[in-house]
């Protein structure tokens, strides 16, 4: 007997679902339809800054399979039709047709797959409809900014929230030649790292010539009799804009599943359990940015939008669906990002996550050349590292600087992933020449430097 696996979106770890169910299951035992509200499968949203800014050429470069290649796979695969209710009782989901020239109706499934990923932050604010005024979610959000910015005298983009996607597309607004001007309402940009490291990151921002505004909320923003912005109002300030982005950040998007009666867990992801399988339901599962994972650090369930763990999620449900046994064993929050030269990488536990989850802990920064620093081109990178107080087990680590700096950070994501500690990780085997490190690299450096704050801060043996 044929078993019908519905999937709710078409990207990384829906895809991922419905061609691992067929590869392992075979399409004799697996019917698998995936309905997308969308034009577009498999893409790489991530990249939509740097097709703005000019490194990716075409859209179709960012696309990784097409709808076709998909239908060749097997997949009954039914673009433009959203998902408007699932009956978890009957075991139906509802669609209809968004551009109105399709059929709607209802699909019965044996299992679900929700892979509904999340929705850009959209505060209420005066004029944020306005036209001109952008969030970056999606191919269609990145052709919409590559149209509006062709064939217009635009000079003045502001970048509301300077995040991944914020920091990312004020490089990509500064390379087509506008001027640029990023407003956040956290002490310093780029809030994945502790406020010491984001202060870097504003310093190398304006020495690139954009304006940075940090403890500065937006209240609203000004349109124009022809509908489109004019400027962003922040509370001490006007700023004129020809082009406003919203970098805000993104939420689970869970409207469905809440309304279905799903368990939505602390974070606002979906709650899972560790085979993807929606709690309380055995034939209904979920993954990428729609659900919550287990941080190994924290223990906290928290929601990452990241594509890796998305593609991750995917493949393990279309294992477990085709009948064989995947856990997902969580995430450290391991993530990069670039603006021009600058780079920047995080792994685990920030100050303040740290704290959150009750750890005593020592820091060490410190400052290193990316590589010998005899050569010609050495540039400095700033490596910061949590350790646990007396363990020394490595808790976070965070890197800023320019060339080869910020991958770095999957050396002590590595690290961290197996429960090293710090005095541990300072013999780490790692490769040497001159050319590609110091000697003694930097995150050898700064593990070295986190050993001495451990050593330093625990107590002195009793007699």
């Amino acid at each position: 007997m044929t078993r019908r696996i519905v999937v709710v979106g078409g990207d990384a770890t829906g895809m991922s679902a419905a061609n691992t169910a067929l590869r392992h299951g075979g399409s004799a035992s697996y019917e698998v339809v995936v309905l997308e509200c969308g034009h577009y499968t498999s893409y790489s949203a991530c990249g939509i800054p740097y097709w703005i800014a000019g490194d990716v050429t075409e859209r179709d470069d960012l696309i990784a399979r097409a709808p076709e290649q998909h239908r060749e796979a097997g997949i009954d695969l039914r673009m433009r039709t959203e998902v408007t209710a699932v009956d978890l009782d009957k075991q139906v989901v509802s669609f209809r047709a968004v551009d109105g020239d399709g059929q709607d109706g209802e699909l019965e499934y044996d299992d679900l797959v929700l892979a509904t990923g999340a929705r850009p932050i959209r505060p209420p604010l005066d004029g944020i409809d306005a036209e001109g005024i952008f969030g970056v979610q999606s191919l269609e959000d990145g052709e919409a900014i590559l149209d509006d910015l062709t064939g217009r005298d635009l000079r003045r983009a502001v970048v509301v929230g300077a995040g991944y996607i914020g920091v990312e597309m004020a490089e990509a607004m500064l390379r087509r030649g506008l001027e640029v001007t990023v407003v956040d309402q956290a002490p310093e940009p780029f809030t994945q790292v502790d406020p010491d490291m984001g202060a870097l990151v504003r310093e190398a921002m304006e020495g690139m010539g954009m304006t940075v505004l940090t403890g500065t909320p937006v209240e609203g923003f000004d349109v124009g009799d022809d509908g489109r912005v004019r400027a962003v109002r922040t509370g001490d300030a006007t700023l004129p804009a020809d082009v406003v982005v919203l970098g805000l950040g993104v939420r689970p998007n869970v409207s469905l599943a809440s309304e279905a009666g799903l368990t939505i867990g602390e974070s606002g992801g979906i709650a899972t359990d560790v085979r993807m399988r929606c709690v309380g339901h055995g034939n209904v599962w979920a993954g990428g940015d729609c659900v919550q994972t287990h941080h190994r650090l924290s223990g906290r369930g928290v929601a990452i939008a990241l594509g890796t763990h998305a593609n991750k999620h995917g493949r393990i449900i279309g294992t477990n669906l085709a009948g064989g046994y995947g856990a997902f064993p969580g995430v450290i929050g391991t993530a990069i990002s670039k603006v021009c030269s600058l780079e920047i990488g995080r792994t685990g536990l920030g100050e303040a996550e740290a704290t959150a989850a009750g750890f005593a802990y020592v820091t060490a920064t410190i400052e290193s050349s990316n590589v010998a620093g005899y050569l010609p081109g050495a540039e400095m990178m700033t490596v910061k590292v949590l350790a646990e107080q007396r363990s020394g087990r490595l808790l976070g680590a965070q890197i800023v600087g320019r060339a080869n700096a910020a991958k770095r950070i999957d050396v002590f994501a590595t690290a961290i992933w197996n429960g090293m500690g710090a005095e541990e990780m300072t013999f780490m085997d790692l490769s040497y020449a001159p050319p590609f490190s110091p000697v003694w690299d930097a995150v050898l450096v700064a593990a070295r430097k986190a050993t001495k704050a451990v050593e330093a801060d625990s107590p002195a043996s009793p007699a």
